[in-house]
C-alpha cells in the first residue's frame, strides 16, 4: 500500500532539488532514489506529482505571493516554498482532497523537514489561500430588480 504522505514528502524533496539544481535529469532521479528508498509506485506517483506542480508553477507561485502579507516570495526558504507549492497545487487542482487534509499534510511535512515556525507559517499561508479560492469558487448572487 502506497502512503499519500510518502508520495507528498518525496514530491516535495524532488521540487526542492529542482529548485536548487534546475532541471532534473534521469541520472539525477536515479541518485535521488538511491538515497531515498521507496516502492516503485511511490516513486512513480511522486515524480508525477512533482511534474504536475512544476507544470502549474506560475499560477501556484502567484497565489503564494499574493498570500504572503508584507513578505517577499523570494524570502520564503526553499523547504517552506516547496511545501507550499505542493499544497497549493492540491488546493487548486485536486478537488477530491479535502482542504483540511491538504493543510494538515503540509503542516506535518513542515514539522518533519523544517521548523515549528515553518509549520505555523505554512498553516497561515495555506489558510489564506484556501479562503481566497473558496471565495472565488462561491457562486455570485445576482439581485434582480423588481
Amino acid at each position: 500500500m502506497v502512503k499519500k504522505r510518502d508520495i507528498r514528502e518525496a514530491a516535495m524533496q524532488l521540487l526542492f532539488a529542482r529548485d536548487l539544481h534546475g532541471e532534473l535529469r534521469d541520472e539525477d532521479l536515479g541518485v535521488f532514489w538511491q538515497l531515498h528508498s521507496a516502492k516503485q509506485a511511490t516513486r512513480e506517483q511522486s515524480e508525477k506529482l512533482a511534474a504536475d506542480v512544476f507544470a502549474h508553477l506560475p499560477e501556484i507561485d502567484e497565489a503564494i505571493s499574493a498570500a504572503v502579507v508584507n513578505f517577499s516570495f523570494d524570502r520564503i526558504n526553499t523547504v517552506d516554498r516547496n511545501i507550499l507549492r505542493l499544497a497549493v497545487y492540491e488546493l487548486m487542482h485536486k478537488a477530491d482532497v479535502p482542504v483540511p487534509v491538504v493543510i494538515n499534510e503540509a503542516i506535518e511535512i513542515a514539522r518533519r523537514f523544517a521548523t515549528e515556525d515553518s509549520a505555523r507559517f505554512v498553516n497561515g499561508v495555506l489558510d489564506r489561500i484556501a479562503k481566497d479560492l473558496r471565495n472565488k469558487k462561491a457562486p455570485s448572487i445576482k439581485h434582480q430588480a423588481s
